[in-house]
């Protein structure tokens, strides 16, 4: 693996470390063995620790791990990143439409609106149905033609408290 050409490819924008990147990259490569995959992983926070590249990278292993409460802080970490890219308050509550081009299919403020919707389905996940609720509403709110899908997994949510489903 060590000498894995596929590893050295680069694919973000040359302002992450290549040793955090090829580490990424790796967490891909080794997947099946989770304590491998993990150990990339860290290797990756170690490198670069508050680029948004990691923290996805990081989201999204303990996401598909199904280990949510560790996905959490990744989550939340993501849509502060995100925040303070688009120039918005750090409290994404107090964002409104007008606040960046949300309609539009620009990278940031659609990576923001992703951020969002990952923290708010996170919180549903995990229980904390209100406060998963509270954050796919926002994205909703800020998504009207529904490009994000906020408006489906907030009506799983409505769905999951009647009849006892869910």
């Amino acid at each position: 693996m060590q000498d894995d050409p596929w590893l050295d490819r680069r694919y973000y924008g040359g302002d992450l470390p290549q040793a955090a990147e090829r580490a990424l990259h790796a967490i891909g490569q080794d997947w099946q063995d989770e304590a491998a995959s993990e150990g990339h992983l860290y290797e990756a926070l170690d490198l670069a620790p508050g680029h948004i590249a990691v923290q996805i990278a990081a989201y999204k292993f303990y996401f598909y791990r199904h280990r949510l409460e560790e996905a959490l802080p990744y989550a939340r970490a993501c849509l502060a990143h995100t925040l303070r890219r688009n120039n918005l308050p750090a409290d994404w509550r107090a964002v409104k439409n007008e606040d960046a081009a949300f309609s539009s299919l620009d990278a940031e403020p659609r990576m923001l609106l992703f951020s969002l919707l990952a923290f708010g389905y996170v919180l549903a996940r995990l229980g904390r149905a209100e406060e998963g609720r509270e954050a796919l509403a926002k994205v909703a709110e800020l998504d009207p033609p529904d490009r994000i899908g906020a408006r489906r997994l907030l009506a799983v949510l409505d769905g999951a408290g009647q009849d006892g489903e869910g």
